[in-house]
This record gives structure tokens, sequence and C-alpha cells, in this order.
């Protein structure tokens, strides 16, 4: 435990022992429209008519919910499951399925992990641009950008960009075809 805080910092390590709290007051509220008024309260931007269902952040000690970028009319299903290691940027009319995950950082272990120097930690913002709709249990790697009125299916694990206007589907996902 005392690596961890050493590696961290005291502030982090404060910012992480409230975290649960925050998600707990989240978890009061029960309709997706207080549920979006909570998170607007503890620092998230979230515009009008977004409808978010019973979600779960982690990494909140990085960000906060401040990493949390919401347009108009967006759509997040049961279970989405959201990294606050960095910024995650939604445009308006963006919608997520139920069970999708979006990773914004990898990190394999402590910083004398033997991996390391194969994998070194990195923490990037993920973007979900205009219209996008990302397919139930499909993952989003950090880094990644999902294109205007672009629709990733199902089960995806999305590694690099989506063009605008394109279907990706598979593990990892590719082009199936451009809509457009």
């Amino acid at each position: 435990m005392r690596k961890a805080y050493k590696e961290i910092g005291l502030k982090k390590a404060f910012k992480f022992f409230l975290s649960p709290f925050k998600l707990a007051f989240l978890k009061l509220a029960i309709y997706p429209q207080l549920r979006a008024g909570f998170l607007r309260v503890l620092g998230a931007k979230i515009g009008k008519e977004t409808i978010i269902h019973k979600v779960n952040f982690f990494n909140l000690y990085r960000t906060g919910f401040r990493g949390f970028l919401v347009g108009n009319r967006c759509f997040f299903g049961d279970e989405c499951l959201f990294d606050l290691a960095d910024k995650i940027i939604f445009e308006d009319d963006a919608t997520l399925a139920e069970r999708v995950t979006v990773l914004t950082h990898t990190n394999v272990g402590y910083k004398d992990h033997p991996l390391q120097k194969y994998f070194p930690a990195l923490s990037l913002p993920v973007i979900f641009k205009r219209g996008c709709f990302v397919g139930s249990c499909s993952t989003i790697l950090a880094g990644v950008t999902i294109g205007e009125n672009s629709f990733v299916a199902a089960g995806s694990v999305v590694i690099e960009d989506v063009p605008d206007f394109h279907l990706v589907a598979g593990v990892p996902a590719k082009i199936v075809r451009k809509i457009k």
C-alpha cells in the first residue's frame, strides 16, 4: 500500500479515497435525468436531453468527473464502464449501447514492473464524434476517436481510430464498409 501512495502522491491518494463516496452519491440517482444532474454537480459537463442509465466510473482520482464531457442528446446504456484516467469526450448525438467499456489508459503495474520497459504506461483521451453508435459489449481503447456517424458493431474491440461514416466490427475491429 505504501508503494502505491508513494507513486501517486498524497493529493491523488486523497482523491482516490473520496472516489467511493462520489460513486455512492451517483448511485442514489435512480432516474437518468437525476443521474445527469448529479454528474453535473460532481463536475462533469453534460449536454441537454442526454440520457445516462446505470453506468460506472473508475480512476476518478485522475481527471475526476471534469474529464467526462458530453454533448447534447447523447445516450449511455446500462453498465457502461468509463475510465477517467484521461478525458472522454462525446459530441452531440453519440450513443453507447449496454456494457460498453471505454479505457483511457494502459498500465501493467508499478514503475518497477518488468513489463514497463516494453509496455510503458500511457494515458490518452477517447473521442466520440457527432452521431456515432457503439454496440453492446464493445471495448474502446485509449487514444481512439470514433468518427462522425460511424457504427461500431456489438462485441468489437476498437484499437485504432474509426473514420467518419464507416461500419467497423470484430476483434480487433476492422472496417467492414463505408456507410455514405
